[in-house]
């Protein structure tokens, strides 16, 4: 039985709709920013906080969990500047309590969700695994924080980990039944087809002096199920233990730019956006695309969808919500 932590988030949703054929799963989620109806009705789901000690013990001594699979955490980058607190206390004391508890009861396998964040702003084009970490905001400190505590006590405790960062996920599952659905919404591909649906006035750009093609920050963005598929090949490795105690980047290797993005979405839905220029955000490097190399050596991993599949299924998802 493997337990999903996060499991009715959005990328957390999409690895449990890959899983459920496979195993039996536990989903624990407090539905902060999760949507009950996003966890497959073949799964457990119990809510709940990550950081209730009591509640971790009752599922660990009730359920044979043979791996924990960890998605939740606060993630907006400008609310952990504002209010590092939370982050400090969602992110690394809940995984502290977490970890804490499957090691009591002898569960030592695990996979975290962390990101590129922990990257900073990067002196390279394309970053591989070994690039320096730097986070420049504390929702990537804390995941740093995270990948420490998971070195630290695989030594001494033999607890057998992967951590996956990502890079840009967007899109939605080609079933059509789950997709991107944050409050409030930060990501641009959502904002840009939520423009196209008449929920917003105009697209802002922030930036357009970046040393790039067009001006504008290029990103690496990687489809949710493509990650989901990541995660799987990871949980396969695990528990065959044909690896342990590594860290891939997911991306797809090939960056778009901000006004690449909006055109594709132009192409796809057919109309013209209203785009509005805004100053630089503090910390927004002009490039970040992921080497994703050592997780198609070593596990097989092939990202399937490209810009414009990723666009076809977040359309698809967002316009049938209207």
């Amino acid at each position: 039985m493997i337990l999903v932590v996060g499991g009715a988030g959005y990328i957390g949703s999409h690895f449990v709709e890959e899983l459920i054929y496979e195993k039996e799963v536990i989903v624990l989620d407090n539905l902060s920013t999760g949507h009950r109806q996003f966890v497959h009705e073949k799964a457990q789901f119990i809510e709940g906080n990550l950081g209730d000690e009591q509640l971790l013990h009752n599922i660990f001594r009730n359920y044979k969990i043979d791996a924990v699979v960890h998605f939740a955490a606060s993630s907006l980058v400008g609310e952990s500047i504002v209010n590092p607190l939370k982050y400090y206390e969602n992110n690394v004391n809940a995984t502290f309590f977490l970890l804490k508890t499957m090691l009591s009861y002898g569960v030592k396998k695990f996979i975290f969700s962390s990101t590129a964040a922990t990257y900073g702003i990067p002196s390279v084009d394309i970053i591989k695994e070994d690039a320096p970490t730097n986070p420049i905001n504390p929702y990537g400190k804390s995941k740093l924080i995270i990948e420490w505590m998971l070195d630290d006590f695989a030594k001494s405790y033999n607890l057998d980990y992967v951590i996956l960062r990502y890079f840009n996920a967007a899109g939605a599952h080609i079933n059509g039944r789950i997709g991107e659905n944050h409050t409030p919404e930060t990501h641009l591909l959502p904002l840009i087809l939520e423009h196209f649906l008449g929920t917003r006035d105009s697209i802002s750009v922030f930036g357009s002096d970046y040393p790039t093609k067009d001006g504008t920050c290029i990103r690496d963005y990687v489809h949710v199920t493509d990650l989901a598929k990541a995660h799987l090949l990871s949980l396969h490795a695990l528990l065959e233990n044909k690896l342990n105690r590594e860290v891939f980047n997911l991306g797809n290797g090939s960056g778009y730019s901000v006004m690449e993005v909006i055109s594709t979405c132009e192409r796809v839905v057919q109309k013209k956006a209203i785009i509005q220029i805004e100053e630089r955000r503090a910390g927004d490097p002009a490039k970040l695309v992921a080497s994703s190399d050592k997780i198609m050596k070593l596990l097989g991993w092939r990202p399937e969808h490209d810009i414009l599949s990723i666009i076809e299924t977040a359309w698809k998802w967002h316009s049938s919500r209207t």
